[in-house]
């Protein structure tokens, strides 16, 4: 097979491997988006209604911002009701996962702020229409904070994994054994092997064996093309010769 049919076969695996972690992506983000504008739907609906609750606490100044809490809740809950319709009834779920980080980020920030003035349940009160004590509420809603921080990075993170899969490929250093990745327009070029410095040309990694380290018993993974290579155990550094299982 030349460089150019391998090439060939290398991009439609990559492509394949991209295809279904992008699947698992949609779905998983698909998901989260729902669950995350759910639920800022309802503390940002909640908010609002408090907002115009009678209790004249809620028109204490709020020691970091200056600014009424009464007020607070107003702006808090318009960006959560704002990032909550983008998740629900918008295709910018990405955007809205990064809206919803952004608020979750920056409540916690100012609960920890609070927290530091010695306001031990002043986010409590802000959602006062979920008929919880302020103790209790004040613990779901830094909870929530947290498990949209949490749901965002998720979904950020295997984004940049379809990306990293159509991008990049692995293989094996016949020489001593060692992964070795590297970006799929680089395939057939020859390279110093990042870990024997031995020169290497990076191929296709096909099929894979395994093999028992007839001196240490340690597993050993290598590319059915290295088969009659010797090359050091990576487990006890000895030198062994690749060979087919048994």
């Amino acid at each position: 097979m030349n460089r150019e049919a391998k090439t060939n076969a290398l991009v439609r695996c990559a492509d394949f491997l991209r295809s279904g972690l992008e699947a698992i992506h949609g779905h998983l983000a698909e998901w989260l988006a729902l669950v995350s504008g759910g639920v800022l739907f309802f503390v940002g609906l909640a908010e609002i209604i408090g907002a115009f609750d009678p209790s004249q606490s809620l028109n204490i100044a709020d020691p970091i911002f200056g600014i009424a809490f009464r007020h607070l809740m107003l702006i808090a809950g318009t960006a959560q009701l704002a990032a909550s319709l983008i998740l629900l009834f918008t295709n910018w779920k990405m955007r809205g996962l990064g809206l919803a980080a952004w608020v979750a980020a920056n409540f916690l920030v100012f609960r920890i702020g609070l927290w530091n003035g010695g306001w031990h349940q002043a986010a409590g009160f802000m959602v006062g229409p979920l008929g919880f004590s302020p103790h209790v509420t004040d613990i779901i809603t830094s909870l929530l904070s947290v498990f949209l921080l949490t749901a965002a990075g998720l979904v950020f993170l295997m984004q940049c994994r379809v990306t990293d899969a159509a991008r990049f490929s692995k293989t094996f250093c016949p020489a001593c054994g060692g992964h070795v990745k590297f970006a799929i327009q680089n395939l057939g070029q020859q390279i110093s092997c990042p870990h024997c410095r031995v020169a290497m040309m990076l191929q296709s990694p096909g099929d894979t064996m395994k093999m028992t380290c007839v001196l240490c018993g340690g597993h050993v993974e290598f590319p059915v093309h290295a088969i009659g290579q010797k090359i050091p155990c990576p487990h006890c550094a000895k030198t062994i010769t690749l060979l087919k299982p048994a």
